[in-house]
């Protein structure tokens, strides 16, 4: 058996779930909100209580469970978590296959999606970001837009998945595909993905790396990622992108100079214009990220006023005296 969300940042299970954090294998196997099935709470009053029990089911009352997960620590102090766990997988093959553009493997998952190939993870990287990975991994993979992919299952079934990848990906001018089946090698793949972040911020020493993600339907993905390119190049910014694009979230890391007040504002701005973008195509302002403070203004737009009326009254009956880290999520 194991654990499959995956979110490669060295992660407590608590903060996971009090974030409903996700990952490279979400695509497949959800995230934490589907793979936490009751927790242990402490309260603001010192009582502890238990969310649900063990049954793969139940209509008893509210899901209270679901209520704590995402919630940021704002509502109690998770004290103890019931997993689903998956079994591992027959076999297990990764891959990459770079794209002429952003656009085609975007429209490569896009249809890999709509047509029911079971992905385990499909991770995009831009070809900046691929660069920076080369640099810092000490990799040689070819500097243009990728999509990293792992397919989990039997022996029969992983080499059809692969097929029919490789069949969607050639139709929009995608790779060679370069697989990888041994443990060691798909290790590496898959830690020159988690050591993104790091990588990227050697594109610009000395700038600050500001990293914020959205997420919007699958359908939309194409045209929210290229247009997201092209306005941090009109904006001047090194500005890297990588995405879960198998559930429409992508991450953009901005390097910014902090002493540089203009370069500031300028950022500022193409973030907001990120979040903008999302939620005009249905999306959210953050799939993996959370709220905390950053990105509180953007709840009325997304939620509306009567449903942060709503969690403002769930906060004060739960922590009327607001001890839990207050000023996260909404202001009383």
């Amino acid at each position: 058996m194991f654990f499959p969300i995956d979110p490669g940042a060295d992660a407590s299970l608590g903060g996971m779930a009090a974030t409903r954090c996700s990952g490279t294998n979400a695509v497949r196997y959800g995230t934490m909100r589907d793979n936490v099935l009751a927790l242990k709470v402490v309260l603001a009053n010192g009582e502890v209580i238990s969310t649900a029990r063990r049954a793969k089911k139940s209509s008893a009352g509210y899901d209270l469970t679901r209520l704590m997960i995402g919630s940021e620590g704002t509502l109690g102090i998770i004290t103890e978590l019931t997993l689903r766990l998956s079994g591992i997988p027959e076999a297990i093959s990764s891959g990459i296959c770079p794209f002429p553009s952003v656009e085609a493997a975007c429209n490569a998952t896009i249809l890999a999606i709509q047509s029911g190939i079971p992905v385990a993870r499909i991770e995009l990287l831009d070809a900046l970001q691929v660069k920076a990975c080369n640099a810092y991994s000490n990799l040689t993979l070819p500097e243009t837009p990728m999509l990293f992919l792992e397919f989990h299952g039997t022996e029969a079934s992983v080499a059809e998945q692969s097929q029919r990848f490789g069949e969607i990906a050639g139709e929009l001018g995608g790779g060679p595909f370069d697989w990888a089946t041994r443990a060691e090698d798909r290790t590496r793949l898959w830690q020159a993905r988690h050591d993104a972040y790091w990588a990227a911020r050697r594109l610009r020493p000395g700038t600050q790396a500001l990293s914020s993600d959205v997420c919007v339907p699958i359908s939309r993905l194409a045209e929210c990622v290229t247009a997201t390119q092209r306005d941090a190049a009109e904006s001047r910014f090194i500005a890297p992108i990588v995405g879960h694009v198998g559930d429409g979230n992508f991450h953009m890391l901005l390097m910014v100079d902090l002493a540089d007040p203009d370069e500031i504002k300028r950022a500022e701005a193409l973030l907001e214009r990120l979040v903008d973008r999302a939620l005009a195509m249905d999306g959210t302002c953050t799939g993996e990220h959370g709220i905390g403070q950053g990105k509180m203004k953007y709840l009325a737009a997304e939620h509306g006023e009567p449903a942060l009326a709503a969690m403002r009254a769930i906060k004060r009956a739960l922590d009327p005296l607001d001890i839990f880290n207050p000023g996260k999520i909404i202001s009383l």
